[in-house]
């Protein structure tokens, strides 16, 4: 197995340290400023020099590169080890703007795409609904051609964000008489148009990120739809291929590893580091093993990606991979800080190591949930047999969908 990137990369490795060395921090007065303002200066910077946002076009505000897995994995490396700020994360930025550019109109990418990944708007996804979350297809919000309008009449849940967001991506049913993949379609909402309810649902964490949002006779002009009417559910599977991709990165297993390691060395048992204790020591051992082969794999994947050619199921795992370890990683954080476990995350009766206990507690409720987001884990289970190892379908699949 050879893992080096080769005198190319390298050298474009050294060019990039030495961008970081010259914008990042920012020097002069520009290092006193707010995270932000700094953070959107220096992306600019990086987007001049054609570092960040290299698939989008210059004219909707990237740098428009080459495709080159390579450069961009010798990007994250090193803009990692310094803390410089990469593309702005986000539903926006990282579903949707992928979307409108392999599926949008060019009136639709004129329109959104800049004041996205520039921070000016933000999305929320409109997808699952309080009977329709894994069979996403069974969703039941209405959408009917009125005057050149799409009038919507539904229900949305677990929409993160909604409460903060400026406009929503969402699945809407406008072909009542169609199969039930076959009748949605994928339409652009202004979330400051009447009829929009949105309430939060508050989490057992104390706060809440998610919302229920109502829709009720709720307007969007007829051409706020990306792809063709009834074709949604087609786009809706270009939006979840990138949401899956930023779940399953092997850099946040591995990060997370580490800040689990260094939660072992701080932490007592029996008046000694816990990570002296040979129980610790073994599922510490164990828990490695997944993340190194995690790692290896977008190793393999990275390799393909970049002699394009298909990685096959390997990619259809990934996603997967990174909740199980996220979650056995925050299973053995919450064993380490002991009772403190038992505390709100957000709660101010945390003792003396609140700081830590608090965001590995917020950490161990995030994995649960995590398991959902993209598709939950039993039916991307389903996806890898019946897709990848050619496996036959689930029967109980078969007969909880009525078929």
């Amino acid at each position: 197995m050879d893992l080096n990137y080769g005198t190319e990369m390298e050298d474009f490795r050294q060019e990039v340290a030495q961008f970081l060395d010259e914008n990042w921090p920012l020097k002069g007065e520009e290092k006193d400023w707010p995270f932000e303002k700094a953070a959107a200066v220096f992306r600019e910077r990086a987007i001049e020099r054609g570092y960040l946002y290299r698939s989008i076009p210059k004219q909707y505000g990237g740098s428009e590169q080459p495709p080159d897995v390579l450069k961009g994995q010798v990007i994250r490396e090193e803009f990692g080890k310094r803390w410089a700020p990469l593309e702005a994360r986000g539903i926006g930025t990282m579903m949707l703007v992928p979307t409108l550019l392999e599926r949008g109109t060019e009136w639709q990418k004129e329109k959104f795409v800049r004041p996205t990944i520039t921070g000016e708007i933000t999305w929320c996804q409109g997808y699952s609904e309080p009977g329709s979350g894994s069979d996403l297809a069974s969703l039941k919000t209405r959408g009917e051609l009125i005057d050149g309008e799409w009038m919507i009449n539904g229900q949305k849940i677990w929409t993160s964000g909604a409460h903060l967001a400026d406009y929503m991506f969402c699945l809407v049913r406008t072909e009542p008489d169609a199969q039930k993949h076959a009748g949605i379609s994928y339409l652009l909402i202004d979330m400051k148009q009447p009829g929009i309810d949105v309430r939060p649902l508050r989490m057992m964490t104390g706060s809440a990120d998610f919302n229920e949002v109502f829709l009720n006779d709720v307007r969007t002009p007829e051409d706020w739809i990306v792809g063709k009417r009834g074709e949604g559910w087609l786009v809706s599977r270009t939006t979840l291929k990138y949401e899956r991709n930023s779940i399953g990165a092997a850099q946040q297993t591995g990060a997370s590893f580490a800040g689990l390691v260094k939660l072992a060395k701080e932490t007592k048992i029996a008046g000694r580091p816990a990570i002296e204790d040979e129980t610790i020591r073994e599922r510490l051992a164990v828990l490695e093993g997944y993340v190194k082969a995690h790692q290896y794999s977008g190793y393999r994947q990275l390799t393909k990606d970049s002699k394009r050619e298909d990685a096959g199921i390997i990619n259809m795992m990934m996603k997967l991979f990174s909740t199980e370890i996220g979650h056995q990683t925050a299973k053995l954080s919450m064993d380490l800080i002991g009772d403190e476990g038992l505390l709100s995350a957000g709660g101010a009766e945390l003792g003396q190591r609140s700081s830590s206990a608090q965001g590995w507690i917020g950490q161990y409720m995030y994995s649960l949930g995590i398991a959902i987001a993209g598709g939950t884990a039993n039916i991307q289970r389903n996806v890898i047999a019946e897709r990848g190892l050619g496996l036959p379908r689930d029967a109980a699949a078969d007969r909880s969908s009525g078929k």
